[in-house]
């Protein structure tokens, strides 16, 4: 059965079970702070399960992308070393919210794996939660009875918390889990060694293929268990493991899920996948498993960056990038032309892979090609490292630096020293690894007690579209720890304070109660809540307050808003239709819109885009809002929709003119309000991303005022009351003449001194020496001793200069010396540097240290004569 087949009946089967089939959710998790990335099916029902919000349908089941590559759920360093570890995976499941529990769910994990899927029934082993006494849980009797009745007792076996025991995270929903194992292996060895001891032992052809979660609970931040209010099914299957054991093979990566990638690896390198734990093929498992993570980040609008999920991104593509290196041999791109054989294979079910194409494409070949050239640097760097090092042992300080300076990866730097027969400190590198990361815990470090609940009150009521003041009810809050300072989350029954999203910023303000205010210094939503932070307790005050935004920021943060829109909308008139919004910041001093476009923007196109924009607002277009009308009719009016959102049934449209945009962020009443628009730079973000940053209202009449100010300054320090591009023209004009005669005094005054200089050479051991503190700057130095290394043959020669206090020192050698008496001016200039404490280094032939001590140039010259005395 083919991997599309495998998918399709999955689907089809829950479908006829009144399931109803949903969309996968994006990769990356976006107003969720316990989470970075979808790693789990149930994700995108965690509100549902909290009681926080209602569910679509009572059943529901679906195919989800997941990344597992940071926190609990880490695989990364497995994936490629085994054959079923993943990054990016899919994960089949259904789901029931207050509807079935136990008996269904097993029963028709049951009946699809063994009367659907045809899978023997003998290969097949489950496990089931033994209880644990530190969390008070008892065995789960009520699995055992269903498990019963469907397999014998034998193949029951007992799981610990650590196994049978789900949970998302430290926090959050949790229960029971039963898993159920397939047994992979030839029947002799199944004769030899019952599966039932393998089962959880990590044998790579004894693996779990379905996980039962039976939610019930709700893990507390001090670590204890509650009731949730229903009992819920969250089920998931791994879809690659699914399709190796259907297909009848005893590696995922042999399942034509990765075959079409490792075959496209092989026509690109010429080299042969073997199937085995070689570096190689642990290489091509790498690439193929790597490529599909980096491609769907993508797709789903997150592109690789030096932070956050970005880094997380970065930093598989660069762990492919680092294994194609070294165990292909492949010094070019090789990602981007998988992510097009990824596109061709799975983009007519995951349509975003289709859409972003291109996208996709440009931003790996970019990625890829700047890791190579910080890859050659380091090598560049190692072997400035080994010419250094005494021994065979290089400092595992040293190694760090070039992991955390040059993104250097330490087992290629082990692997190019073991060439030379070195090795590194690994216990320093560990300490000094330890170290960066112990400040990253602690600058990033966050306690979160648990809610103190006022009221029951699942969600808040967001009514500053209409207000910016209002009667609000506390109805529950929290004390958190931020790197040392204790704030407190905030939230109400209803707010006018918008909740950061959509690229526009949380709002500000305060809440008052009798005649007391607190200062509300952010607001962002958490799941289904509305969180105002604040640095006071509300404790003592009561629970009702009057909630204030501060309105003049929130006006400018609406003038900013509404016009990404129009900038949107001129963008793609200007540039064409291939631009999509990737990102936006939207505060009320300033805006910032990230978009895709593969090259710079004109000085005539952002013209054309600023009056596009400037027409409209002076047009003074109505906002038309469409609060909640369904998604399909949204997209059926031309409502523009971001790839890697996950939208609901219901969705809100924004309108001024022609623009139409999905959107909840907040909005001027009319593009009048917006004033004036101004571009203050373009730039490249990312490979096929370009950033816009700009400004409206009394900012961009600030900018303008400013510009003007720079411009009188300009005339009057030119003294000229208009004409200024002239007279700057003339300027340039007049410095460039005199920067040519600058040139040839000082081709004239290197001329004279060639003469003297050649009157002062003298013989030493048949060699031409010449060691000479000299009033030139390093670049004629350069092409002076050049002349000289080519016309006094044997010639050593050393010349010294002070520029901007500073001590520079060259060494020439002609290529006789490099060749026949093995000199070298790297080497030399290095043992000079000593004298102006400084360093340096270059070729053989020639070479230039940098110093402080001026003095010590006299000392460095007379060294040079005894290092070529004893040669």
């Amino acid at each position: 059965m083919k991997s599309s087949q495998i998918r399709e009946v999955f689907l089809e089967f829950f479908k006829k079970k009144n399931h109803q089939i949903v969309d996968s959710a994006p990769l990356v998790i976006k107003g969720d702070p316990t989470l970075m990335f979808t790693n789990a099916g149930m994700n995108q029902f965690k509100d549902v399960f909290l009681g926080n919000d209602e569910a679509i349908s009572k059943r529901v089941a679906d195919t989800q992308k997941c990344l597992r590559v940071s926190g609990k759920h880490n695989d990364l360093e497995e994936v490629g070393v085994d054959t079923y570890h993943h990054t990016m995976f899919e994960m089949l499941g259904n789901w029931s919210f207050g509807n079935y529990y136990k008996k269904e769910a097993i029963e028709w994990a049951w009946e699809l794996l063994t009367e659907v899927y045809k899978i023997e029934k003998d290969r097949i082993y489950v496990t089931i939660f033994e209880g644990d006494l530190t969390d008070g849980l008892e065995l789960d009797q009520e699995a055992f009875g269903y498990w019963k009745n469907l397999v014998s007792e034998d193949r029951i076996l007992m799981g610990s918390k650590k196994d049978n025991f789900w949970e998302m995270g430290d926090m959050g929903p949790c229960g029971p889990c039963s898993e159920i194992h397939v047994d992979l292996r030839p029947l002799e060895e199944r004769m030899k060694t019952p599966g039932e001891n393998l089962v959880n032992a990590d044998h790579p052809q004894v693996v779990e293929l379905w996980n039962l979660v039976f939610m019930e609970l709700n893990r507390q931040a001090d670590g204890s268990l509650t009731p949730l209010k229903e009992k819920h099914i969250d089920t998931g299957m791994g879809f690659e493991r699914l399709a190796m054991v259907l297909q009848g093979k005893l590696s995922n990566y042999d399942t034509d899920v990765f075959t079409p990638l490792i075959s496209s690896i092989e026509e690109i390198t010429g080299i042969e996948y073997q199937r085995s734990n070689s570096k190689v093929d642990i290489a091509f498992r790498v690439l193929v498993d790597h490529v599909r993570a980096v491609a769907f980040a993508i797709a789903d609008g997150q592109m690789p960056s030096n932070t956050g999920a970005g880094y997380v991104i970065r930093r598989i593509l660069r762990r492919a990038v680092r294994y194609a290196y070294s165990f292909l041999e492949r010094r070019e791109p090789i990602l981007a032309l998988l992510a097009e054989k990824l596109e061709s294979q799975l983009g007519d079910f995951f349509v975003e892979l289709t859409h972003s194409k291109g996208l996709i494409v440009e931003v790996i070949r970019e990625e890829e090609e700047a890791f190579l050239r910080t890859l050659a640097k380091g090598i560049e760097r190692i072997n400035e490292i080994i010419s250094k090092t005494e021994g065979n042992q290089v400092d595992g300080e040293t190694v760090f630096e070039l992991y955390d300076t040059y993104g250097f990866p330490q087992d290629l730097t082990a692997l190019i020293l073991s060439e030379y027969e070195k090795t590194y400190d690994e216990m320093a590198f560990k300490k000094a690894l330890e170290r960066q990361k112990s400040r990253s815990r602690k600058d990033s470090q966050v306690s979160t007690a648990d809610w103190t609940v006022l009221a029951d009150s699942p969600s808040t009521d967001f009514v500053g579209y209409d207000v910016l003041e209002s009667d609000v009810q506390l109805v529950r809050y929290r004390e958190v720890d931020h790197k040392g300072k204790k704030l407190f989350h905030l939230v109400f029954d209803r707010t006018p304070f918008y909740p950061e999203g959509g690229g526009q910023v949380g709002d500000k303000g305060y809440i008052e109660t009798d005649g007391k205010r607190l200062s509300i210094e952010d607001t962002y939503r958490e799941n289904n809540l509305i969180v105002h932070v604040t640095k006071s307790s509300p404790k003592g005050l009561g629970s009702h307050f009057q909630a204030n935004v501060a309105g003049e920021r929130r006006l400018d943060t609406q003038k900013n808003h509404s016009v990404t829109h129009l900038l949107h909308q001129a963008l793609r008139m200007v540039l064409g239709t291939h631009v999509e919004q990737k990102g936006s910041l939207v505060q009320n001093d300033h805006l910032r819109f990230d978009f895709s476009h593969f090259s710079k923007m004109s000085d005539e196109e952002i013209r054309e885009v600023e009056n596009f924009v400037n027409e409209r607002i002076r047009e003074n277009l109505p906002l038309e809002e469409f609060r909640r009308i369904p998604l399909q009719a949204a997209k059926e009016m031309g409502a523009i929709a971001l790839f890697g959102e996950k939208y609901g049934d219901d969705v809100r449209v924004i309108k001024f003119g022609d623009s139409k945009e999905l959107c909840g962020g907040t909005h001027v009443k009319a593009t009048g309000e917006i004033g004036f628009f101004r571009i203050l730079n373009e730039g490249s973000v990312a490979a096929g991303v370009r950033r816009i940053e700009a400004v409206t209202g009394r900012a961009s009449q600030d900018k303008i005022f400013e510009d003007i100010d720079e411009l009188s300054r300009v005339k009057s320090l030119l003294k000229i009351p208009k004409g200024a591009p002239f007279a700057v023209e003339s300027l340039l004009t007049k410095y460039a003449d005199l920067e040519k005669e600058i040139v040839q005094l000082k081709l004239a005054k290197t001329k004279n001194l060639k003469a003297e200089l050649i009157d002062k050479v003298k013989d030493i051991n048949g060699i031409n020496f010449l060691a000479e503190q000299v009033d030139l700057d390093p670049a004629s130095i350069k092409d002076l001793s050049f002349q000289l290394r080519k016309e006094l043959s044997p010639l050593f020669i050393v010349l010294a200069t002070v520029q901007n206090k500073k001590a520079t020192i060259s060494v020439a050698l002609s290529d006789d010396l490099v060749s026949e008496r093995n000199l070298n001016s790297s080497h030399i200039v290095k043992r000079l540097s000593e004298f102006i404490q400084g360093g340096g280094g270059g070729q053989p032939f020639f070479a230039t240290a940098g110093g402080k001590n001026v003095e010590g140039i006299p000392g460095a010259l007379k060294c040079a004569e005894e290092v070529l005395s004893v040669s």
